[in-house]
């Protein structure tokens, strides 16, 4: 589909002029001789670029440009400016003109520039839908506690380097949301984002995975393949669990970190490679390395950069947060809301499989229940029954279960013990109001 340009500009054979010339490179053109005009118009088209004249007499060039802005923040603007005004052009840049150009000018002048423009935005839009993408594939980074900010501080430094980095932590803490988050504020977003489960594959099969193959290398490769490094050539390459690499495996992969080189499986030719690492592990790496199960010398070479990812058990500020992410991601529409008490059990609980674990009870409980409001009865029986009397409530549920009222009774009894039957305190640790407390109390005759 031809882009569609709009043209502002107060001078009608201006605007006749840029149409005629347009048209004719396949451009489809709307012109607008009023400031106003060109605002409605934004409205209510979609436009690919806009080329608008600085000086015209009913608003500013700078007004429009703004309220423009505010319609589509993404869209292309090329101002027209005369040399005198040239400052007042760069500041119009400043709110988000893409360009600007000097009266008089050359016809194939705007065309190029046009051209650029819309070649920029071309770019823009793909890094947005590979950003886009990326989210959906490995979900996006939530939380607010102070050890979420320091990842995302060293996200951020790191970003914009090409140092190989190293993520550790627990299985279900979110080290691939971290991996990409790396990737997505790097200089490399628009290129490939390659990942690779090194605990998935046979040795064979993994080496052949990594550097691609030749036809004949071995039984069963009847034709030529490209490997994940040669793939992610000028882009990232996200190694999962390298904790589980044979030992083999991992003096092949030392030599692409110092050389940037590799042949394929049965292959001769050299390949060179531009290609960032982020790898990932669950496993303690210096144990590993005195069992003589992973390489010092890998281990230094990925280490350049650490990532330590906290257990969910030590964020727990952060679980409310990721509960209501977990509840627009699988609901929405938005119809489903979780209660005080049930949002209580799940900041109480240790989460030993992590962010991973909460998504999968988010994900059940919403297929279990069947009103509008998520309870404790929709919630795993062993996440239930594994709560310690310490952080709340024991929910002995195993022999013939808890009704929700008998769950709620008990609940507020073991809070009423352990603020010392201080009704504002038992209140407020509940996540209900003090009157809600004193109609439960009289409810259940405690």
């Amino acid at each position: 589909m031809a882009p569609r340009i709009l043209v502002i500009d107060d001078e009608e054979k201006m605007c006749w002029a840029l149409d005629r010339a347009l048209s004719y490179e396949n451009y489809q053109v709307v012109t607008a001789t009023r400031g106003l005009q060109g605002i409605e118009l934004a409205k209510k088209n979609d436009f690919s670029l806009v080329i608008l004249d600085l000086k015209m007499p009913d608003m500013d060039g700078i007004e429009v440009l703004t309220e423009i802005k505010k319609i589509n923040p993404s869209l292309p603007v090329i101002m027209i400016t005369a040399h005198g005004t040239i400052d007042t052009a760069i500041e119009a840049m400043k709110i988000g003109a893409t360009d600007y150009i000097t009266k008089p000018f050359k016809l194939d002048e705007i065309k190029l520039q046009i051209k650029k423009s819309l070649h920029l935005s071309n770019l823009e839009n793909q890094v947005d839908f590979l950003r886009q993408e990326l989210g959906k594939k490995y979900g996006k980074m939530v939380g607010q506690s102070d050890a979420m900010k320091e990842v995302a501080f060293l996200i951020q430094q790191v970003a914009k380097t090409g140092a190989t980095v190293l993520i550790t932590g627990e299985s279900g803490t979110g080290k691939e949301v971290v991996a990409v988050e790396i990737h997505k504020a790097s200089n490399r977003v628009d290129k490939p984002f390659v990942a690779v489960n090194c605990a998935a594959l046979p040795e064979q099969l993994l080496e052949s995975e990594l550097f691609g193959h030749e036809k004949g290398a071995f039984t069963g490769a009847t034709s030529k393949k490209k490997g994940r490094f040669e793939i992610a050539d000028t882009g990232t390459i996200f190694l999962d669990e390298i904790g589980e690499m044979p030992i083999s495996m991992q003096a092949k992969l030392l030599r692409v970190l110092q050389e940037r080189c590799f042949e394929r499986v049965g292959g001769t030719e050299t390949i060179d490679v531009d290609v960032r690492v982020i790898a990932t592990t669950n496993l303690d790496l210096a144990n590993a390395i005195s069992h003589g199960t992973f390489r010092e010398d890998l281990y230094y070479r990925l280490n350049v950069m650490r990532i330590s990812m906290p257990p969910l058990r030590s964020r727990k500020e952060d679980i409310p947060l990721l509960v209501n992410h977990f509840l627009k991601k699988f609901d929405p529409s938005n119809s489903k809301k979780i209660s005080s008490v049930a949002m209580k059990i799940l900041t109480s609980y240790n989460w030993p499989g992590n962010i991973r674990e909460l998504q999968n009870a988010i994900e059940r409980a919403l297929i279990v229940c069947q009103g509008a409001e998520i309870k404790p009865e929709h919630f795993p029986k062993d996440l239930l029954n594994s709560l310690e009397e310490t952080t709340t409530p024991v929910l002995n549920i195993a022999e013939g279960g808890f009704s929700l009222e008998e769950m709620e009774k008990h609940l507020i009894i073991k809070a009423l013990e352990k603020h010392n039957y201080n009704q504002t305190k038992v209140a407020k640790y509940l996540g209900i109001s003090r009157p809600t407390l004193l109609y439960r109390l009289k409810k259940y005759g405690i």
